[in-house]
């Protein structure tokens, strides 16, 4: 019984494969559907108010960004030319 089964399985393993593949697309699809559902639903009111919240958090990171930026230039600076900080 048990070598009868192992060797179906060696013989269709592609089939077990296929199976996979199978699943796995339809998941993807069935999410994605679920995805354009929600914004459906939601309205392009809420997509553009997510992507204004979107380019606030980015203005603020690259602000952030800019400030680290000259204290690390400062930092090498003084390092490199052995100053002292002002």
């Amino acid at each position: 019984m048990t070598q009868n089964a192992l060797s179906w399985v060696k013989e269709n393993y592609f089939l077990g494969g296929l199976f996979v593949a199978l699943f796995t697309v339809t998941a993807y699809v069935v999410r994605l559907e679920t995805r354009v559902s929600i914004m459906e639903t939601r309205g392009a009111e809420y997509t553009v108010a997510q992507m204004e919240e979107m380019k606030q958090r980015i203005t603020v990171l690259e602000q952030s960004q800019s400030a680290n930026a000259a204290r690390l230039e400062r930092i090498v600076d003084i390092m490199t030319k052995g100053g002292q900080p002002k």
